[in-house]
This record gives C-alpha cells, structure tokens and sequence, in this order.
C-alpha cells in the first residue's frame, strides 16, 4: 500500500533559489562605539522623562542586534511555482500578493525583488537576488502577477537599514 504525503500541493515549482533569512551586516567597532552612546545617550533621557517602556524597548532592541550580529542567517528556500510563492515553509498564493517589482542596480549592490500584498497588514516581502538574472523571474512572474514599474528603487526603510547596518 502506498504512503500517504501530509505535504500540501503548491503546485509545479517554477523556479528557486536560496536566500538568507536576514540581512548580515559587518559592522565595527566604531559602529558600536556610535551605537552604545546613542542607546545610553536614550536610556538616560527615558529615565529623566520616566518613560520606562522607553528604556525598555532600548534594552530589546540592543539585545536583538547583539544575538543576530553573533550567528549566521539560515539559509530559507524560496520557490515560485504556477500556484503561488514559497518562502521557507510558509506558503503565498498569488491571491494574496498585489504585485512585484525588480530593483535591479549592481552598481549599488542592489539586486531585490519585491512583493506587495493585498492585505495591508502582511508587510512587504524581500527577496535577495543574488547573481541570478532577473530577466526570466520576471518573464515567469507575469504570468500570475502585475508588475510594479514605477518601483525604480529599493524602499527607504531598507536603504537606511543598510546605511545604519540594522
């Protein structure tokens, strides 16, 4: 008798490639030295307002980057296939995603493609390109989703990310 797959059907994969869960930044020690006067710098002030969750969040925050900076990120499988998106083990169908966009600028190091969702409280999704050609991911990606044009940059948020090496 045959064995039964617990596995749902996502349909015939297209295409995929392996991305980083989190972008790792190489930072120094001048950064840090920035970093811990600025958090000291808030923690003091949110003590002399008596903004305690302030202080709190500072902490977090601080914590947050000291774990990350001291592992690698794992390496996620991404997956388009004629059904929808698959991203680790996490499943988009094609109904939930607005449209995509490809911010294609080596000289700048920027190499992204970018999906929007319907729903405005699913946030934007990143996807390293790597060296791969953009050219055929977007060929394959019209099939199913409208493309943004008018995306000719990455977003704020992720510049000044990569600027602050958050």
């Amino acid at each position: 008798m045959p064995e039964k797959q617990n596995s749902p059907d996502y349909g015939k994969k297209i295409m995929g490639w392996q991305v980083p869960e989190y972008d790792k930044h190489e930072r120094g020690q001048g950064w840090y030295a920035i970093s811990s006067i600025f958090a000291l710098g808030f923690l003091v002030y949110s003590f002399f307002t008596g903004n305690f969750l302030f202080a709190a969040i500072i902490v977090i925050g601080a914590l947050v980057i000291i774990i990350h900076d001291g592992r690698e990120p794992i390496k996620v499988d991404f997956t388009i296939t004629d059904e929808g998106l698959i991203v680790g083990k996490r499943f988009y169908d094609y109904d939930e995603i607005k449209d995509f966009s490809i911010v294609f600028k080596p000289h700048q190091q920027v190499k992204n493609l970018y999906f929007e969702f319907k729903s405005v409280i699913k946030p934007r999704l990143s996807i390293p390109l790597n060296d791969l050609n953009p050219l055929p991911i977007r060929e394959n990606l019209l099939r199913y989703l409208p493309e943004d044009l008018e995306r000719t940059d990455q977003p704020v948020s992720e510049a000044l990310a990569k600027m602050f090496k958050l």
